[in-house]
Formats: structure tokens, C-alpha cells, sequence
């Protein structure tokens, strides 16, 4: 690392910037800050900074603050340097920098995900696609035609048809012989499942067979069947089966071991929805122990739900979960501090900042405006006429006085309320910020360049 770079930011936060800067070990680089006359760096503009910013001191790059908006690649245009936007937090500029621990690459994984529609039958077959677009968006590799007991499927053909036109790899998962050899002339890639008694489909249709045991816990036919393909060179997906708490699941670990142990190139399945599903608890953790579980055995592929409420995120979780436990394991490390999305309620850092930084910035507040931090002491509330701590929102309402203005009570009562929340289960809170859950929502789309942290409604708290 070496060059000049140069750090934009506004008055209150020209101090802890500083501080920061002057505790990272940049190398070679050097560095300065520059302040652009407002207060909230925030609220600087890409025109702003163009207009105000007249000298670079000889930067090789300019650094803007996370939470300011523009255009960068017409500031890097105009400067001529590359003009880069920081973290939200002046506490993660280590971080962003490398000083600690390298940033992970999470775009590569070892795990391909199929995603069951267990109600396939009941679906048309444009809601089947829209449902296989939903879960591919999420992370799935394949979908799955869950076919149900007693129940017709007549539009199956239809179904795989219309899928793999769409280029999804499709898999059809039934204990009929008939609806796995539909499945399969229709071009299915995948049929789940397979047992010796049943191995007659496989010379039927070009699909890959996935192989379970004949019955539950008989590993011995289950390795029949995958020799009886491997003399032929058919390729498959054995497996042993991933059974519920209380249900065998200690036996059923026991079972993947000794057959990753007895067959360490055959290529297995685990499904973990016998997990997810059948045990109330957020299923983050699971997901995250069971693909650890995955990554340790070299198991490459994996089935998962999403029937319960409670795993109405679990492709999501999934996916997460094995780009995560990939890297580690590639870096020879434990799977933490990698990433944050399998912390939804609890996260790494949730309380950057000490009551004592706080109550500095508190200090060289001059205006009426109010700004809400919270720290493990604490919800925080302050401007130039007080500074209050208080776990508990209503606590805050009599030093406000806003019992005339129905707008800015809304907006504090909201903000406060996050503060509140992000409190009590340990989260990182940011004003004028949506609490951050993880892969349990989707990515939001990136701030349009126009986007304004201070909405009329909000001006007089915000700023």
C-alpha cells in the first residue's frame, strides 16, 4: 500500500476521523483530511464536493463517506483520481482497509442447492416457473417437482418442459416409478429417489439418480445400489438420509461419516429440511451447523424446504451459509468474522461507539437538530440543549418538545423505536437507517444517486 489518499468529511466528524486515521497502520501511504464546510458529512453532494474541493493535496485517491451519495465516477472524472465511498462507520475504515483480517470472497461455493416446491402438483405450471424464479434469485442450483402422495400430477411432462426451456436444471422427487419416468422423458436432470429395488428407472431415462437406503437406516443396500452404477460408469447422488431430532438424526450423522469414510469420491446428498423444518428455532443456525457439518464431509449437494414459516428464508440461509463455510474452509479458519449474514438478531460489533465518544460529539453539537446513538450502555439522545441515556423510548418524550409538532414526534418516536430494538438484541444502529437482518431479507437495491438522508418530514432531527 502506498500513494496519498484523501479523506472528505464534515465538522462533526473531522475529530474521530482523525483519531482513527492516526491509529491504522496505512504502510507507505500517506494521508489528509479535508472538511467541506457542513457539518454532517452526510449531506455532502457530488456537486457539493466538486464545487468546494479545489485542491487534492496531491492525492492518488479521494475517500467520500459511506453515507454520501453521488456520482463517482463523475468526481473521478473531474479530480482525475478515483473517488472512492468509505464505510458508514469511521469504525470500520480498518476493516475496509484490510488491517482486519483480509475481506472474504464469497462468490464462489462447493454446495449445490435443491430447492424443493413441495406443492408442485397444486400449481399451475406459471406458478411453478414463478416459484422457480423466486428460489433461483435466492440461491437455488436446481429445482425440485416435489410430487405428492395420492395425488395427480398431471401436468409433471409439462412442468419439467417448461423449466428447462427456462434453463433451470430441474429434479423431480416422487416414490412413484411412474412420475420419476415422466419426469425423465420430459428432461429432467435429477430423480429423487432411487433404491436398489428401483435402480430399473435409471436404465429407463438419462437423469441422474439420486440413491437412497431400501429402508430407513440401511446404509448396506444404499452402498449396493451406488456399486451396481459405478460398474456401469452411471453417474449419481447417494443419500443415506438426514433424519430428525428425536428420530435417529445422531445415528443418521453416523451414517454420512461412515460413507464419506468408506466412499470418500462418491458424490452425496444431505436433506436438510428434516432439520429445519421439524424443529422450531430460527433456522440461521441450523443451516450454518448443518453446512459446516456439509463442508467437513465434502458433501456437494443439498435439499432444503421452504414450508413452515419459520424457514420461509432457508434457500436463502442455505446459500449464505455455504459461500461462508466454503471460504473457511479454503482459508484453513474458523467461520467467523467472515461475514454477517447469518447474524440476523446478534451482530459482530453492535456498539462502535463508547458513551464517552458519544458524549465528545455530543459536546460540539451547536444546533437544536436531534441525534440518536446507542451503546452498551444505552440509548442515547442528544442535542445542543441535553444529552439523554435510556433504555426505554418513552423515557425521551418530555426533553423533546415536540408535543406540537406531530411530524418530528412520528420521526423520533420511529427512530427511537429502532434504537430500542437494536439495544436490547445487540444490532448496529444507524440514524435514518433500516435495522440490517442479514440474508433474511434480500439485498436492497443501491441508493439512488439523488437519495437524500434528510427528508423534509425528518430535517430537524437528522441533520
Amino acid at each position: 500500500m502506498s500513494g496519498h489518499i484523501l479523506f472528505l468529511t464534515g465538522q462533526l466528524a473531522e475529530p474521530s476521523l482523525r483519531r482513527v486515521l492516526e491509529q491504522m497502520d496505512l504502510g507507505d501511504t500517506t494521508w489528509s483530511v479535508r472538511q467541506l464546510g457542513v457539518k454532517v458529512a452526510a449531506l455532502m453532494t457530488a456537486d457539493m464536493i466538486r464545487r468546494r474541493l479545489t485542491e487534492t493535496d496531491g492525492a492518488d485517491r479521494i475517500m467520500i463517506p459511506g453515507r454520501c451519495r453521488g456520482d463517482l465516477a463523475a468526481l473521478s472524472a473531474h479530480f482525475g483520481i478515483p473517488v472512492e465511498r468509505g464505510p458508514e462507520e469511521l469504525m470500520d475504515l480498518p476493516r475496509y482497509f484490510g488491517l482486519a483480517g483480509r475481506e472474504p470472497d464469497l462468490s464462489a461455493y462447493a454446495v449445490r442447492i435443491f430447492a424443493e416446491i413441495v406443492d408442485a402438483p397444486r400449481l399451475s405450471v406459471d406458478a411453478i416457473l414463478a416459484r422457480a424464479a423466486e428460489y433461483r434469485a435466492d440461491g437455488a442450483d436446481v429445482i425440485d417437482l416435489g410430487c405428492l402422495p395420492a395425488t395427480a400430477f398431471d401436468h409433471l411432462d409439462a412442468s419439467v418442459r417448461a423449466l428447462k426451456a427456462a434453463g433451470f436444471l430441474v429434479s423431480v422427487d416422487s416414490m412413484a416409478p411412474e412420475d420419476l419416468l415422466t419426469g425423465g422423458r420430459a428432461g429432467a436432470d435429477f430423480l429423487l429417489s432411487l433404491t436398489e429395488d428401483s435402480l430399473w428407472i435409471a436404465d429407463q431415462v438419462p437423469a441422474c439418480p439420486v440413491l437412497i437406503p431400501r429402508q430407513p437406516g440401511d446404509l448396506a443396500s444404499l452402498e449396493r445400489a451406488m456399486a451396481r452404477l459405478e460398474a456401469s460408469g452411471r453417474p449419481y447422488l447417494a443419500d443415506p438420509i438426514l433424519d430428525p431430532i428425536h428420530f435417529g438424526f445422531a445415528d443418521s450423522l453416523v451414517r454420512y461419516h461412515r460413507l464419506r469414510r468408506a466412499h470418500p469420491a462418491a458424490q452425496l446428498m444431505m436433506g436438510i429440511g428434516n432439520l429445519t423444518e421439524l424443529t422450531e428455532a430460527d433456522t440461521l443456525g441450523i443451516n450454518a451447523l448443518l453446512m459446516g457439518l456439509i463442508s467437513e464431509l465434502a458433501i456437494g449437494n443439498v435439499l432444503t424446504t421452504q414450508v413452515s414459516p419459520h424457514c420461509r428464508t432457508a434457500i436463502r440461509e442455505a446459500d449464505r451459509a455455504r459461500r461462508i463455510m466454503h471460504w473457511a474452509r479454503q482459508e484453513g479458519r474458523l467461520p467467523k468474522q467472515i461475514d454477517g449474514g447469518l447474524t440476523a438478531i446478534h451482530e459482530r460489533d453492535p456498539f462502535p461507539y463508547t458513551p464517552e465518544a458519544i458524549r465528545d460529539l455530543a459536546a460540539a453539537i451547536r444546533d437544536p437538530n436531534f441525534r440518536i446513538q446507542v451503546s452498551a450502555q444505552g440509548i442515547h439522545c442528544f442535542n445542543r440543549d441535553g444529552f439523554h441515556t435510556d433504555d426505554d423510548p418513552f423515557a425521551f418524550y418530555p426533553h423533546l418538545g415536540v408535543e406540537h409538532d406531530a411530524g418530528h414526534a412520528f420521526y423520533l418516536g420511529v427512530e427511537l423505536a429502532r434504537a430500542q430494538i437494536a439495544r436490547q438484541l445487540g444490532k448496529r444502529y444507524v440514524q435514518d437507517r433500516p435495522l440490517q437482518w442479514g440474508c433474511l431479507l434480500p439485498p436492497e437495491p443501491a441508493p439512488a444517486d439523488a437519495y437524500d438522508p434528510v427528508g423534509p418530514t425528518r430535517r430537524r432531527a437528522a441533520t
